[in-house]
């Protein structure tokens, strides 16, 4: 993916370099029903990225690696403002508010919980912010197995992808129904859920990828990789656990990558009603 030197955007809050005391586990984020993005089910890395006893953190210092992680991140988020504001235009016929994407590192607060880099990255309705630790890119790659630039491109995107569901009124409507069902019925409305924003981030990739010529073939191979090494199936079978689909909250891995080549090849937001079908 060809990002260097290229715009970036201005709806960046970066808060790597603040002090505050480290916390462990995802607050409230349950309680009020946000759709945390779990990459790590089964693979808790809370250990690795906390100070013993909540003790109080030092500022963070920005390595040359945060900060080109950093400005990867800037160049994607400005990449997803520009081509949903055109998908939103052409295809709904109506304005694209962007996100706001917080970047931490090692633990933040956020209005729907604590976040660290145990919880991996999360879209946060309450504030219409996305939230990531860089950090995760590091643990993609050398613990989940997703290399590449645009494997790191499609987190970016399908935690984009759940403000579209935001900005579409789906998320609000999803995340009350949660609350009213079983908790077997809440995962599976959740996995409906994730799996339409990986549709979207397929939507999203096909359309960069004409705007900007910055996405090759290899490029997309790297996302379907992503989207398969981050299945419920796969992490729980990492993580020394029987696979068991009724404690699914985000797709098996042929879902996953089969939702994002869908959006990828269609390029149609309406291509992407996981809701509606008996087959995911």
């Amino acid at each position: 993916m060809e990002w260097r030197g290229r715009r970036g955007s201005r709806n960046i809050e970066d808060r790597r370099g603040s002090t505050g005391a480290r916390v462990g586990g995802i607050g409230g984020v349950g309680a009020i029903a946000v759709l945390v993005i779990g990459y790590f089910l089964g693979i808790d890395v809370t250990p690795l990225l906390q100070d013993p006893a909540g003790a109080p953190a030092a500022p963070a210092e920005l390595t040359e690696a945060d900060r080109a992680a950093g400005e990867f991140v800037s160049v994607t988020l400005a990449d997803t403002e520009e081509v949903w504001a055109q998908l939103f235009r052409e295809q709904l016929g109506r304005e694209y508010r962007p996100a706001t994407l917080v970047l931490f590192k090692g633990v933040t607060q956020s209005p729907c919980g604590g976040a660290s880099g145990a919880t991996g990255p999360f879209y946060c309705p309450a504030d219409r912010k996305a939230y990531l630790d860089t950090d995760f890119f590091t643990v993609m790659e050398n613990r989940l197995g997703a290399r590449g630039d645009f494997a790191a491109a499609y987190v970016v995107a399908h935690e984009i992808a759940h403000h579209v569901q935001n900005e579409l009124g789906i998320l609000g409507r999803a995340n009350q129904l949660r609350q009213q069902v079983s908790e077997a019925d809440s995962n599976a409305i959740s996995v409906r859920v994730e799996l339409q924003a990986d549709c979207l981030s397929g939507v999203w990739a096909r359309t960069a990828s004409q705007n900007f010529g910055s996405i090759s073939r290899g490029d997309i191979e790297e996302a379907v990789n992503a989207a398969r090494q981050i299945g419920d199936d796969t992490l729980q079978s990492a993580a020394g656990r029987r696979p068991m689909p009724h404690t699914f909250t985000h797709g098996t891995s042929d879902q996953r990558a089969r939702w994002f080549l869908t959006g990828l090849q269609s390029g149609q937001i309406a291509d992407c009603d996981t809701f509606s079908t008996d087959r995911l």
